[in-house]
């Protein structure tokens, strides 16, 4: 446990300085700033100063965390932070659900169900380093929990989720030729007898089917005949009752 809680003020740090810097170096998310869900707060012509002020303040939260030495009111400070992106989102949702909430970078998507995960898990992870000591980190975990920001900040998603998705789309070969299927013998014989070869031999037949057998994508089905037996190649992958072909054993015709 202590091992836990003492990771926890560099995953926030990490987060928050990256926030902050956005909100403070991306011309483009000052840009539009006015669209997001803090000018419906803070009104447009105060949108921009509210967003350096928050990047600020991020950048300040995330340097306690970081210099020794450690203080419980650092983690307090994040707490509170965490807190205020929580209710600052359901505010977005509510007054401006389709405003983007301007969180880290300028990308147009309102605030979602992970941007209210990401909040909470940066809250839990606060409220875990209020009671980190001098105790020395778990990287993995440090490493853990910042997969787990990256995956819930759509504003990341063109950087590794859209790359991914494509990539399994070339994988999968969508638009490819699917493997054959498992053809029902009844749909065979449906086909079959609506053949003009079936047709042209029905009044030689003397049975039921006989035999049926599968190859090189064509079932053959055997039928008794007057001359000795049927034979009908129908086609697997056809659905077209003019491939299906007929050959009367004894007599050497082909239909």
């Amino acid at each position: 446990m202590p091992g836990i809680a003492a990771s926890q003020p560099y995953v926030i740090a990490l987060f928050l300085f990256w926030a902050g810097l956005a909100k403070l170096l991306s011309r483009r998310m000052r840009a539009q700033a006015g669209q997001s869900a803090l000018a419906r707060l803070t009104g447009p012509a105060r949108a921009v100063p509210a967003l350096r002020l928050v990047g600020l303040i991020e950048l300040a939260v995330a340097a306690a965390l970081l210099l020794p030495p450690a203080h419980p009111l650092d983690g307090v400070a994040a707490a509170l932070l965490a807190a205020g992106f929580l209710a600052y989102l359901g505010y977005a949702r509510v007054a401006a659900p389709t405003a983007s909430c301007g969180c880290l970078s300028a990308h147009s998507r309102p605030a979602d169900r992970r941007a209210f995960a990401r909040a909470g898990l940066l809250l839990a992870a606060a409220l875990l380093a209020i009671g980190a000591g001098p105790h020395p980190p778990l990287p993995g975990l440090v490493l853990l929990e910042a997969v787990a920001l990256l995956a819930l900040s759509a504003e990341l998603d063109r950087h590794w989720l859209t790359p991914a998705r494509r990539l399994l789309v070339r994988l999968r070969h969508p638009l490819a030729v699917p493997p054959p299927r498992e053809v029902p013998l009844e749909t065979s014989l449906h086909l079959l007898r609506r053949s003009p070869a079936y047709c042209s031999a029905a009044a030689r037949l003397t049975s039921d089917v006989q035999d049926t057998w599968d190859e090189d994508d064509v079932r053959f089905v055997v039928y008794g005949a007057q001359e000795g037996a049927a034979v009908f190649a129908v086609p697997l992958s056809s659905d077209d009752p003019a491939a299906v072909r007929v050959a009367l054993v004894g007599e050497g015709a082909l239909a």
